[in-house]
């Protein structure tokens, strides 16, 4: 692993884009885009000391236009969503590969980037664990959503860079374990080129959304991401257990709650993933089974973990407390949200036929701006509307009531008056409208990064 300590003292200089420098990709096989694989600075140090954050900083500061930033997580190997590696990209200052480990927070960066746009690609994963480290954006261009707003049919940044930069850049470690001390090289390789084609890859994409007429409509879009706070934390949030719905009794229920509670406090102590302990599917095959001793614990069909037969004393602990728990929680909790759709026309049919009557009439509006649906109208907003919509249907209240479910400007002007219209004549038959945009393709899941 490359490491600021080696006293680097010149700062990399930007030079020609990419594509144009032979040391950058690989030449083509005929059919075949070039594959990027060398950042056109060479292999950043990677900063782990105060020093060399104070020198980050001051480069990042005196850079000029926007800035890539991305960042690395270990999910799926450590606990929490914290990340282990910050890179960043802005002309005149070069790249800088930040580990946050050593430090409290990444405040001086922030403070450099007062006031700078930064480029994220799908900027709500990487957000919330900068968050954690005192950064946060003045300003916003996300080229995953950007790509969504233009209607690409594939918005994965493999992707993007292949449809609108003529080259392809592999993602082979995106889901690596970025906690690992020191980091490979390759894989600084591969963090490097991430923000490196950010800048470049922004311009092309704002051109193409103010060449359709979209730029304001993602700008607005862009701010609201920004301007959104973090999520608070979910109460009960061992009720989002995969499988909970197989258990159908309330002392099995608490069983779930104890057992996922003690993984998250032992995963929490040990700085590992929960799943590393025992998967969900454990958790919820020992609630369902109920055994009484250890041996039968670890004969549960679908018990099996690594700390499974390791641990075991420890769950068979939450199961007995269940057993002798005396307040148990309901197996159902109150919500405000609307029951399934294949319900509605048994226990409402007026509002079934409000929702299907607006649904392909929003989906036919999403077509003509050729974007996904659900880039149009968040698909919740319009089954609550359609469940429970304002006493009285105008124009007025219907754009009230989306502007109250979080439903943007931009979004309440091109569907408020559909909704409307529908609402107050739903036809439980509407004229097909046009298929809806199918959601892009986002590529791989990126686990890690």
């Amino acid at each position: 692993m490359s490491s600021e300590n080696s006293d680097r003292q010149d700062l990399p200089a930007d030079a020609a884009p990419p594509t144009e420098t032979p040391e950058n990709g690989t030449e083509p096989e005929a059919g075949h885009l070039p594959l990027l694989t060398e950042p056109r600075d060479g292999v950043p140090f990677v900063i782990d000391t105060p020093a060399g954050l104070e020198r980050a900083a001051a480069a990042l500061a005196a850079g000029t236009g926007p800035a890539g930033v991305d960042a690395e997580r270990a999910s799926g190997f450590r606990y929490g969503q914290r990340a282990f590696l910050v890179q960043i990209r802005r002309e005149g200052s070069g790249t800088w590969l930040i580990d946050p480990e050593p430090f409290g927070d990444l405040k001086i960066i922030d403070d450099a980037l007062e006031g700078v746009e930064w480029i994220l690609h799908a900027a709500s994963q990487d957000l919330p664990c900068l968050s954690d480290l005192g950064m946060w954006p003045d300003r916003l261009f996300d080229t995953e959503l950007a790509a969504r707003l233009a209607g690409l049919p594939r918005v994965g940044l493999a992707a993007v860079i292949e449809s609108q930069l003529g080259f392809t850049l592999a993602k082979e470690h995106s889901a690596a374990d970025w906690s690992t001390r020191p980091l490979p090289e390759p894989w600084l390789r591969y963090a490097a080129l991430d923000v490196e084609v950010l800048p470049e890859l922004r311009g092309k994409l704002a051109a193409l959304l103010d060449g359709q007429g979209k730029l304001e409509i993602a700008e607005e879009e862009f701010e609201h991401i920004r301007s959104t706070p973090p999520a608070e934390p979910k109460t009960d949030p061992w009720r989002r257990t995969s499988g909970l719905h197989q258990i159908r009794d309330r002392r099995q229920l608490e069983a779930v709650r104890r057992m996922w509670t003690e993984r998250e406090e032992l995963a929490q102590r040990r700085d590992v993933a929960p799943g590393r302990l025992i998967p969900d599917s454990a958790i919820v095959a020992a609630a369902k089974a109920m055994p009484t001793t250890v041996p039968q614990l670890l004969s549960t069909k679908g018990f099996h973990g690594r700390a499974a037969q390791k641990e075991a004393p420890r769950w068979m602990r939450c199961i007995n407390d269940a057993r002798r728990a005396k307040d148990l929680p309901p197996l159902h909790i109150s919500s405000n949200t609307p029951p399934p759709p294949r319900v509605w026309a048994e226990k409402d049919p007026e509002a079934a036929a409000r929702l299907i009557t607006a649904r392909p009439r929003i989906a036919a509006q999403a077509d003509k701006l050729d974007m996904p649906v659900e880039n149009l109208l968040t698909p919740d907003f319009l089954r609550r509307i359609a469940w429970r919509p304002p006493a009285e249907i105008t124009l007025e209240s219907i754009s009230a009531a989306l502007a109250e479910l979080g439903a943007r400007p931009w979004q309440i002007d091109r569907v408020a008056a559909v909704i409307t219209v529908a609402f107050l004549d739903p036809d439980p038959l509407p004229v097909k409208a046009p298929a809806p945009k199918a959601a892009p393709d986002t590529g791989p899941v990126e686990a890690a990064g």
